[in-house]
């Protein structure tokens, strides 16, 4: 009888929690809803400008970083700490990582440079 009894309580605590959990879930996704309503709402004045020109001074100077000495000390510190590393841990791997690291942040600018030129 004693049994019964706790799997009753068991049985009821979890339903408790299924209920509280479902609750959650349904005012998770009234947020998200909310939220991707408002983002529709203003869409239009994402595009009101079309050509960007606020934003070049941004773009020369993150290139002019990458592309500079900045970018350059950046790829050498991760080759560095991705040898340091790999060392440290006996594998190749953490040195492979720096070097792609340091890689795609050289070259990076100037692929991505080269696709907007051709899509544009």
């Amino acid at each position: 009888m004693k049994f019964f009894k706790t799997l009753k309580s068991v049985f009821a605590k979890s339903v408790t929690y299924v209920k509280s959990s479902v609750t959650y879930v349904k005012s998770l996704f009234t947020k998200k809803t909310a939220v991707g309503v408002g983002l529709m709402a203003v869409t239009g004045l994402a595009v009101a400008s079309t050509d960007g020109a606020e934003f070049q001074s941004t773009y020369t100077m993150i290139k002019g970083w990458t592309t500079g000495y900045l970018g350059r000390a950046i790829a050498i510190a991760s080759v560095l700490m991705g040898a340091g590393i790999g060392m440290a841990k006996s594998t190749i791997m953490p040195a492979a990582m720096g070097i792609a690291f340091a890689l795609a942040l050289t070259v990076g600018p100037s692929v991505v440079d080269g696709m907007m030129t051709a899509i544009i």
